[in-house]
């Protein structure tokens, strides 16, 4: 009986203890709960807060008053065999630019004198567009000249890719050029869903780099290496690409920029490239 009576009161206390415990728990969990909403409220207070878009940064931060669209060929070529390229180029690529036929322009033909080496680069405008370019690529595949000159100059080369561009609204547009000059070409890789932030630092920041008339154009890419800005300058000497670069840093607001552009970018490369003398970019 004795044995009995003290199992029913350590049943008791036993369940006195859980229902205790419980009481614990609910509040902790009360407790956490409550402690987490204001560390959420907390810190709404510090995150910066991200402006959905509800357009393609296309049509954000692409000119309104044009319909042009860019194409940017990177061609590598065998190192004995550039002498030949770019005799062949001289040869063809003016005679497409100043066929009122075809809706394109020459903007400029390089060599890559620093960087990637024994490379060509070329940068053609399609004054419509897209439609533009279909038209411009149709009608020179029935040409003769054409399709022979794209079979020697494949027999040239190593590899070779293109990009699609569009300009910034906020850069010069690319215009022909009195030479000598060198040209940079800066290209940069930037993360997925930055392209307007990166317009946005930009379109404030590009005043305090056309002073000296230095800056050429700038583009985003729309097809091909995707999320990819080239930014084109042009400078009389290596030495005077080094001054004014180094003057942009004792101006307010360029440092501004570089803080802020910086982390958007993943990769970037610098190119400087010798214009052809056919090139309009001289």
């Amino acid at each position: 009986m004795a044995s009995r009576t003290m199992l029913v009161a350590f049943s008791r206390k036993s369940r006195v203890q859980a229902c205790g415990l419980r009481h614990l728990a609910v509040r902790g969990l009360a407790s956490s709960s409550q402690k987490a909403r204001e560390d959420s409220w907390l810190r709404s207070l510090f995150v910066r807060k991200v402006d959905p878009r509800k357009d393609a940064h296309s049509n954000v931060l692409a000119k309104k008053e044009t319909s042009n669209l860019y194409k940017i060929q990177f061609h590598n070529v065998k190192p004995e065999c550039l002498e030949s390229y770019n005799k062949l180029c001289e040869e063809v690529l003016p005679k497409i630019h100043a066929d009122e036929e075809y809706p394109c322009t020459l903007v400029g033909t390089w060599n890559t004198w620093y960087g990637e080496q024994d490379q060509a680069v070329h940068l053609w405008r399609y004054e419509g567009g897209y439609p533009a370019l279909t038209e411009v690529m149709n009608k020179l595949r029935k040409k003769k000249e054409f399709t022979e000159f794209r079979k020697a100059r494949g027999n040239m080369l190593l590899s070779r890719k293109n990009q699609l561009l569009l300009e910034f609204s906020f850069w010069n547009e690319p215009v022909p050029r009195k030479g000598p000059n060198i040209y940079e070409l800066r290209s940069y890789q930037l993360r997925p869903g930055t392209m307007i932030e990166w317009g946005n630092h930009w379109a404030r920041a590009i005043r305090y780099r056309q002073d000296g008339d230095e800056a050429i154009a700038g583009f985003f890419s729309q097809i091909g290496h995707l999320y990819m800005v080239h930014h084109l300058w042009a400078y009389k000497d290596l030495q005077t690409r080094d001054d004014i670069r180094n003057s942009a840093w004792q101006k307010d607001g360029w440092d501004e920029c570089v803080y802020y552009t910086v982390p958007l970018i993943q990769e970037m490369e610098s190119r400087i490239m010798i214009p052809l003398k056919n090139s309009p970019l001289q």
